[in-house]
């Protein structure tokens, strides 16, 4: 399930030919994006996803729990070998080591166009929100009817399943909010995110983002983003690759997600790529083989996809991070940050994201206060349990 296109055609066909070699008895064939791999058309046995589909896909009961193959393997004890951890850093387990396997991770920036911020007088990207709306109006009275250049961008499109933690929960993060402080149930209503949700509230009443919020996907601003129709988005670090062969080096720069400057931790969530076992398949065992094989190409998935953080049961970075400025200056941000637990893996994501982006889309229509939003959020997630 959609190996190739997280992964690349060369690298899954690289993996594949590998373990084949080595696993003389076990023939591991690749589903085309059609669902058929040219012998009878059956539902995978090995589910390759992204953060936006792991929740779904818990909730759906496609995923197998992974402990009782740790168990069969001896290796209970050894759980944490998939955990996301540093020091101090430790993502909740729960998510990857239960139902999926972590292959590779990816952070979320604030990416700014240098000449549109030049041109408009700024010789460095915002760092806190004031210093941001104040670039994000000027950029706005700064239009014309031949090139309009967007302040902002924000995609919030239903079936963009990371669209909220991309452009709404990265915000509340890198302001030191957590849905899951003090609670087993996520909590919003908490004075600080009303603040931080009236502040994008204002975004959308000052006219500072991009049109049709509501119907474009995190992939069609990259797209403006590269063409020069958008002065600054949030993305994936993933990003960096394409922006780097559309604009070049010189084009762009990458940086912390503004905060309110109140002394709050910088927050990020980690989005990666999964593995996992369908519960339906029929040769559980040998796709918990290949489970392992690839569990144990993360630098390979790392160093191919120049990932920050990367590998992070391992937080050793390779040479790419190391000698190129993109990837050292997410480095440090990386470094300098807290891991936020996001949805991945709770079986009532679905109903907390639908839940959040109805009642967004009603705040943002001016029909309710920051405040009523937050609460009638908060009322849903509560009944959702």
């Amino acid at each position: 399930m959609r190996c190739e296109e997280l992964l690349g055609k060369e690298l899954t066909e690289l993996l594949l030919k590998e373990f084949n070699e080595q696993n003389s008895d076990i023939v591991v064939l690749l589903e085309t994006i059609d669902g058929e791999s040219g012998h009878d058309a059956v539902s995978p046995d090995i589910l390759v996803f992204n953060e936006g589909d792991f929740s779904a896909l818990v909730a759906e009961g496609l995923l197998a729990e992974l402990i009782n193959f740790y168990e069969f393997d001896g290796d209970e004890s050894e759980n944490s070998v998939f955990a996301v951890e540093q020091g101090n850093k430790k993502e909740s387990e729960s998510a990857s080591i239960d139902y999926a396997i972590p292959l590779v991770s990816f952070m979320d920036l604030l990416f700014y166009n240098i000449d549109i911020l030049s041109d408009a007088g700024f010789d460095h990207p915002p760092k806190t929100r004031d210093e941001f709306l104040a670039c994000a109006r000027t950029l706005s009275r700064a239009k014309t009817d031949t090139a309009t250049i967007y302040s902002i961008a924000m995609s919030l499109n239903i079936k963009d399943r990371q669209a909220l933690a991309r452009d709404i929960f990265s915000w509340i993060w890198a302001n030191g909010g957590d849905f899951w402080v003090n609670a087993d149930s996520p909590v919003l209503n908490t004075r600080n995110i009303i603040s931080d949700i009236n502040f994008l509230g204002t975004l959308n009443r000052d006219d500072l983002l991009a049109p049709e919020i509501f119907e474009t996907s995190g992939d069609q601003r990259i797209e403006e983003f590269a063409n020069g129709k958008i002065a600054m988005m949030i993305a994936s670090s993933r990003t960096i690759p394409y922006l780097r062969e559309k604009m070049g080096d010189s084009a762009f720069g990458i940086t912390t997600i503004p905060d309110s400057n109140t002394g709050g931790k910088y927050g990020i969530n980690i989005s990666s790529i999964y593995a996992g076992i369908n519960s339906r398949s029929e040769y559980a065992d040998e796709a918990w083989r290949f489970l392992k094989f690839i569990s144990e190409k993360s630098s390979l998935f790392c160093l191919h996809m120049h990932a920050v953080p990367g590998l992070v049961k391992n937080l050793i970075p390779g040479d790419y991070v190391k000698n190129d400025f993109f990837y050292s200056k997410a480095w440090d941000i990386f470094e300098a940050s807290r891991i936020i637990q996001g949805f991945a893996g709770k079986q009532s994501a679905q109903k907390y994201k639908t839940a959040f982006l109805e009642e967004f889309r009603i705040f943002f229509n001016g029909n309710q206060t920051a405040a009523q939003t937050v609460n009638a959020i908060q009322k849903r997630w509560d009944e959702a349990e």
